[in-house]
């Protein structure tokens, strides 16, 4: 694979099928609020897959409740979620491809993970799932997913053309573009229509296909 070096990934819905576990918890955290609002929190998490969790959480508070948020109150609604959501995102199963593109690519080319998910909790899911062995690095909250890049391309000396970025949402396909990267997205996860220019994939099983065009 001449072209392509290194491949960056998201983790929800691009990895692991996560997605979804982390919608029913936001959602039952603010069920109590009515089904308007309910379906508010749903609709901007769907819309904002790969932005941090406690930006989110600011949005609903301070946007759909009209109260203010303190630091203290942000950080244990944070812990809450990831209480809520933790374990099953450990236990929840890969997606289709995935598993054997780590297996299959790990050894000739430079993974990495770049996730809204806080960092040590990443690390921990990873760690847990034993998926630690495939990746050069893994970058977390409050890391920007654009500096992540960024930093990748410079601590491993890598052009920007040789790396491509597979992710679910728009905000993967907007960081990876102020990064100078290629992208890919992943188009079964979220309610976002990436340009037409841009390569789509139901799932991992054809991303080995995507890189080998690219000799």
């Amino acid at each position: 694979m001449k072209g392509i070096k290194a491949v960056i990934f998201d983790f929800d819905g691009v990895l692991v099928e996560s997605v979804d576990i982390k919608t029913k918890a936001f959602a039952k955290m603010y069920q109590q609020y009515g089904s308007e609002i309910e379906k508010s929190v749903i609709d901007f998490h769907l819309a904002h897959g790969g932005v941090s969790r406690n930006e989110k959480l600011r949005y609903y508070e301070e946007r759909l409740l009209g109260r203010h948020l303190s630091l203290e109150k942000e950080n244990l609604l944070a812990k809450t979620f990831s209480d809520m959501v933790k374990t099953d995102v450990i236990k929840a199963p890969f997606v289709p491809g995935a598993e054997q593109f780590l297996l299959s690519y790990h050894q000739r080319l430079a993974l990495f993970v770049v996730s809204g998910t806080p960092h040590e909790e990443l690390y921990d899911i990873l760690a847990k799932r034993d998926m630690l062995k495939y990746f050069l690095s893994v970058y977390g909250a409050p890391y920007r997913k654009f500096e992540a890049i960024e930093n990748i391309l410079m601590l491993y000396g890598f052009d920007g053309q040789s790396v491509v970025m597979v992710g679910d949402s728009r905000t993967d396909y907007e960081e990876a573009m102020i990064a100078g990267i290629n992208f890919i997205g992943r188009s079964s996860t979220n309610n976002f229509a990436f340009p037409p220019d841009i390569k789509t994939i139901p799932d991992l099983t054809i991303l080995h296909l995507y890189l080998q065009n690219q000799e």
